[in-house]
Parts: structure tokens; sequence; C-alpha cells
């Protein structure tokens, strides 16, 4: 590949990620659904130093209400709400980033390898995904937690299995489109192989799409992780959102009023997930300017205008 080449793609890549950076800057949910992330990531790492009481003994009365010394009151151990909420976003944070992780390697290899290659190649890796893509992911993760046993290392496994067939079929459709670019074409005819233009030319164009679809899985992950613990098959050794909500609905707290006992950690749950769409929907607004206004745009409610009838949106 001659420099001008080098040159003209290494300016593009810098150009994307410069923009990528900007627009999270610029994007005021993306940002702060960033920020969240980030708050709750810290809190995580640094989970024994955060938390300000033990939660394995008690430290206060059976569901005693929030008060200064207990913010979050506590639970029907008398174990603070808020160090069980930190303790469990820890394993809650682990469980997601790991099975995003574990569903980020076949979703890329199957969307680079699907996109690039086309034809026969296409045809049986979108069928393979179509085929997990239908399978119900709940009942699925229900019987294999059942089947190998309630393990963190288990619901990691099944959660990244499962949860893969997006990113792979994001990235196909974007290398679809890469595989024509003026670049991509270039270093073919200059005898670069598949391998190097996989991995040295497609890849990095698509690595912000799929940081986003990532994060995403990330939040999807948390979710069904919850969703399990609450119906039992989560590691019971482990404290997490989950099961901390299982441990409030199992021992009453609804109807005792103990409303702090199950609410926190729902909540957390929630601004997880909404904070992690809004970052992966800035990054895809980076990659796609045309999300931003569509025919009819979800986001600012503008409708663009017709070839011929005007500039403005209506």
């Amino acid at each position: 590949m001659s420099e001008l080449d080098t040159a003209s793609v290494t300016e593009e890549q810098r150009s994307q990620r410069s923009g990528l950076g900007t627009l999270l800057v610029k994007h005021r949910a993306g940002l702060i659904g960033g920020l969240i992330l980030l708050v709750f990531v810290i809190l995580a790492v640094g989970a024994p130093l955060f938390a300000p009481f033990s939660t394995t003994t008690a430290s206060g009365g059976v569901f005693a209400p929030p008060s200064a010394r207990h913010w979050l009151g506590t639970n029907d151990g008398g174990i603070d709400m808020l160090s069980l909420l930190i303790q469990g976003g820890r394993i809650s944070m682990l469980v997601g980033f790991a099975a995003a992780l574990v569903a980020a390697i076949p979703g890329a290899l199957v969307g680079i390898l699907s996109g690039y290659f086309g034809g026969a190649v296409d045809t049986v890796l979108m069928r393979i995904t179509d085929f997990f893509l239908v399978i119900p992911v709940i009942p699925v993760m229900i019987v294999i937690a059942a089947v190998w046993g309630p393990s963190l290392l288990h619901l990691i496994i099944a959660i990244g299995v499962l949860l893969w067939t997006s990113t792979a079929r994001v990235l196909r459709a974007q290398v679809k489109t890469l595989r024509q670019r003026t670049f991509v074409r270039r270093a073919v005819n200059l005898g670069a192989s598949r391998t190097r233009v996989m991995t040295r030319h497609i890849l990095p164009h698509v690595a912000p799409l799929l940081i986003a679809q990532t994060v995403v899985t990330m939040a999807l992950a948390i979710f069904y992780e919850t969703a399990l613990a609450f119906l039992g098959l989560g590691d019971p050794t482990a404290v997490s959102w989950g099961t901390i909500i299982e441990d409030a609905f199992l021992r009453t707290a609804i109807s005792t009023g103990a409303w702090w006992a199950i609410v926190p950690p729902g909540l957390c749950v929630a601004l997880v997930v909404i904070s992690a769409y809004l970052v992966g929907q800035s990054i895809e607004e980076g990659l796609n300017p045309r999300l931003r206004v569509a025919n009819i745009a979800p986001r600012s409610w503008r409708v663009r205008p017709l070839v011929g009838r005007g500039t403005e949106a209506l």
C-alpha cells in the first residue's frame, strides 16, 4: 500500500474518532449517560472502600427506615442497604462487562466475515445468526442455570452466547458498505491479504459501532442477570442487585412497607440500562448522521423535507 493511501486511511480514522469524541461531549444525553456509567464503574471497583458498613453483619434494626446513619435504611437482617447496593453493583457490573465481552467476540467475527465475503459465507452465517436470534433468551437461561447450577460463570457464558446476534447483524451491514470504499479496494488491488484488509482497514472503522453495541449488550446482560437472580437462579453466594430484590420480595418487604429494600436496586438497574442506551445511541448517531433527523425523527420530532420542497425541516 502506498504512503498516500496509508495517510488517507489514517486521516479518515482520526477524523472519525475525533467526531465521535466531539459528539459525546456535545450530546447531552450521551454525556450524562456516560457520567452515570462512570459513577457506577467507580463504585463497583472501589466497593470495599465506599461501603460504609459490612454486608455480612447487622448494623441496625430490622427494616429500619432511612436515617442519618443509614441513608437507605436496612433490610430484614439489619444490614445497611447502601452497602448492599454498592457491593451488589460490583457483581452486577462484573457480569454485565464479562457477558458483553463474551458476546462481542462472536458478534464481531460473524459480522465482519459475513459482510466482507458475502455469498455462501454470508448465507450460512446469517442462517446461524437467525437461529440464535429466535431462541427465547430467558427460558434458555433458566434451563442452563438449572442444569449447570447457579454460578456467575455459568450466567456470563449463557448470557454472552445468546446476545451476540444483534452485534453481528449491525456490523455485517456496516462492513458491506465499507468493502465498497475506495481505500479498501486500493488495498485489495495492491495485493493486501483478506486478513490484513479485515484487521487493518475494516475493523478500525467498525470499532466505534462495536463499542456501542457492547455497551448496550452490557445493559441487557445486567438486566437478564437481575431477572435470573430474582427467579432464584443466580449465584446464592454473591450479592447482586437481583439477589437483593429477590431477598426483599421473599421476606415481604413490600407488604411491610419497607420500600427502601426493593426500590433502590431496581432504580440502579434502570439507571444503568438507560445510561448504556444513551451512550450507545450517541455513538451510533456519530457514525450515521441520518439518525439525528429521520423522516419522522423520534429524538427531535422533525420531518425532513421532500426533494425540491425547500431546505428547512417542517
